[in-house]
């Protein structure tokens, strides 16, 4: 318990700086979930905030990439999400039985986890975040879940207009700054004059960050950013 409170306040104390991402993860794998996703959702767009699977390095942001690709669409939790008025936050536990098949298969089955818990919130200027804890056995931790969720929305509303893409919150401060000279059309030789790096040592930081976003190409790395404006976590 004491470790627990530690890491509360390690994200209290790191809300609306570029740590919060690292510390938040740490606390919400102590909920016992496999994998977190945290989405923001508008009426017909989604931008990923934060996503890491614990057990398959990579698995958790391929799959927010699948989600961005139209399938946040067909989410069941969306009307429940709009509902919400500025302010309110509801706690759901989802289980993969009863939801469209093709739904479960990619998102469930395919990662082998067997549910998740889910914190809907509706933050100021029209927010609606999904933050969703999965569990590939028992429940996760509830009231830890919404704590975390409550801790997202506050670094949301603190964090204001980041000048990067969310998906990239969780990278090192170089692993980012080499993507971000790929999402502006810049060759290797290019990004490496910028940095004052060489075009090997850049090479290697793409490397690493390709490997921790679960992607292996430029064209990926489109993919998992496309929709995704200024960031609100990170």
């Amino acid at each position: 318990m004491t470790e627990a409170f530690r890491q509360i306040g390690a994200c209290l104390d790191a809300i609306g700086q570029p740590d919060f991402p690292l510390r938040l993860l740490e606390l919400a794998e102590r909920t016992g979930a496999r994998q977190v996703m945290v989405f923001e959702l508008g009426p017909d767009s989604a931008r990923c905030l934060l996503s890491r699977n614990y057990a398959r390095q990579g698995l958790g942001e391929a799959l927010a990439g699948d989600y961005l690709d139209g399938w946040h669409l067909r989410d069941p939790l969306r009307p429940a999400l709009r509902r919400l008025q500025p302010g309110q936050r509801r706690l759901v536990r989802v289980t993969a039985e009863g939801m469209e098949d093709a739904y479960r298969e990619l998102f469930f089955t395919r990662p082998g986890l067997s549910g998740k818990t889910s914190v809907l919130l509706a933050g100021q200027r029209r927010r609606r975040l999904v933050v969703n804890l999965y569990e590939a056995g028992g429940p996760v931790d509830a009231a830890l879940a919404e704590l975390v969720g409550q801790l997202i929305l506050m670094q949301a509303e603190a964090a204001g207009e980041a000048p990067y893409p969310p998906a990239l919150s969780a990278l090192s401060e170089r692993e980012r700054a080499v993507c971000l000279g790929i999402l502006a059309g810049q060759k290797t030789e290019a990004i490496a004059g910028g940095m004052g790096l060489s075009p090997e040592t850049v090479i290697t930081y793409r490397r690493r960050a390709y490997h921790k976003l679960g992607i292996a190409s430029r064209g990926a790395l489109f993919g998992l950013c496309r929709g995704d404006g200024p960031g609100v976590v990170g």
